[in-house]
This record gives structure tokens, C-alpha cells and sequence, in this order.
């Protein structure tokens, strides 16, 4: 079986751990765990060939049994990995694959293998997704009326205008296809209305103000006057 190229590293725990430390212990002490992930034992012609002396910093970290000198937190990191990797290689086995959940997904085992499995698994369901989405159906210009008149909105020509716009676009809203044309129609009324109140007020911007005049005394006179119309003063006036 090959090595395990890699081992969980908890760099807050190293980096509480190496604290008092200077950067030239910190860089041997790492050389040292790196070397010990692939040797499992240390020889004490290893660690002076780092270290170049005794440093006790960096010799206090290690233990020494029958074998070397090892880091008692390396070696049980190293262990676990290697337990782990090997119940996943069992657990893919045939006979051990009817045990296992439909959903079972592999873990890698080696990091050289540098496939993200779960981007694989969220592009499946977004496309699923995607597929159950209901396809937009144009309406007919009679369901147009009939959502129209259902909903008392709009214009008498609003039904007929907002379907023949649409429908010479292809049924698309700039350039994303229309989903819900209820919605669409409701939003087209609205903005009808606003259309109106400013084609409204812009007719008047180019009066001169006694155009202005005129118009207000014909407007609010028969309110003033009963509903009657006011004498044309202004005709009046000409004469």
C-alpha cells in the first residue's frame, strides 16, 4: 500500500503549541513532524541533522520508544487517517456494498485524487430542478380577456395590447423568457396607468399660461357655477 501523502494538520493547535518559539525552531520542529508522517520513527541522526544540535524546544516535543523518537500527536493523527482510509476501501468492497445506503458517496482516499465529489452532487440537483420546472404555455388573446375581466384591470384596449406586444416578441421580457404571464399582465396595467397620469400631465408642459387660463376657467368653471358652463370670456374678450 502506498503512503498516505497527507495527514490533518490543526494549525491552531500548532500554532498555541509553538507559541514561544523562534521562526528557526518553528521551521525545524516542522521539518521534523513532516519527516516522521513518512518515516513513522525518528533516528536521533535525524533529528541533529535538522536541528544541527540539541535544542531542547524542539527535542521536548518528541517521545522516544524501542524504535526513535516520534511526536505522540503526529503518530496518533497519522494512525487515525490511516484506520479511516482503510474502513472506506472495506466498506467499497462487494460484499460489503449491500449494507451500504443508496446515497453512499466515496471519500478520498488519497489526496493526490483531487475531485470534489459534492460539486458533482449539487450539479445533479440543480439540473433536476431545472427539468421540473413547468415549460411556459402562451395564452390566447381570449384567455388574455378573460384574465382581464376576472381581474377588473387595465384598459378596454389593454387585454389586445398587451398580448400583441408579447406575442410579436415571442413571448420574451428583453431577453429572458417570459415564466408567468398573469404576473406580466398585472405589472402592464399597472404601469398603463402610469403611462397615463404622465402622457397626462405632459400634454400641458407646452401651454402658454393664457392657454393655461383657458383652459383651467373651462375646467373648474361649471364646479364654480353649478355644473353650468361660465360665459366664454375669452371669446368675449376677442370681440
Amino acid at each position: 500500500m502506498a503512503k498516505d501523502p497527507a495527514v490533518l494538520f490543526y494549525t491552531s493547535d500548532f500554532i498555541s503549541g509553538t507559541y514561544t518559539m523562534t521562526d528557526e525552531q518553528v521551521g525545524k520542529y516542522i521539518r521534523l513532524l513532516c519527516l516522521q508522517h513518512q518515516k513513522s520513527r525518528l533516528s536521533e541522526k535525524d533529528m541533529l541533522y535538522i536541528c544541527k544540535t540539541y535544542d531542547v524546544d524542539i527535542w521536548c516535543k518528541f517521545d522516544k520508544d524501542d524504535v526513535g523518537y516520534f511526536n505522540v500527536r503526529m503518530d496518533n493523527e497519522g494512525t487515525k487517517r490511516k484506520n479511516y482510509s482503510e474502513s472506506r476501501k472495506n466498506n467499497r468492497k462487494p460484499n460489503h456494498m449491500k449494507n451500504i445506503c443508496s446515497t453512499y458517496e466515496k471519500h478520498m482516499e488519497n489526496e493526490n485524487e483531487n475531485r470534489d465529489i459534492n460539486k458533482d452532487v449539487v450539479k445533479d440537483v440543480v439540473k433536476e430542478k431545472k427539468t421540473k420546472r413547468e415549460k411556459f404555455i402562451a395564452p390566447t388573446i381570449q384567455e388574455v380577456h378573460d384574465f382581464a375581466e376576472k381581474e377588473m384591470n387595465g384598459s378596454k384596449d389593454a387585454p389586445d395590447n398587451f398580448f400583441n406586444y408579447y406575442e410579436a416578441r415571442g413571448w420574451m421580457m428583453q431577453k429572458t423568457p417570459m415564466k408567468n404571464w398573469k404576473a406580466a399582465y398585472k405589472n402592464w396595467t399597472k404601469n398603463e396607468k402610469q403611462y397615463e397620469a404622465v402622457k397626462g400631465t405632459n400634454q400641458h408642459k407646452s401651454e402658454t399660461k393664457s392657454e393655461r387660463n383657458e383652459r383651467l376657467y373651462r375646467d373648474y368653471g361649471k364646479e364654480l357655477n353649478g355644473g353650468k358652463p361660465l360665459p366664454d370670456i375669452f371669446e368675449l374678450c376677442k370681440d
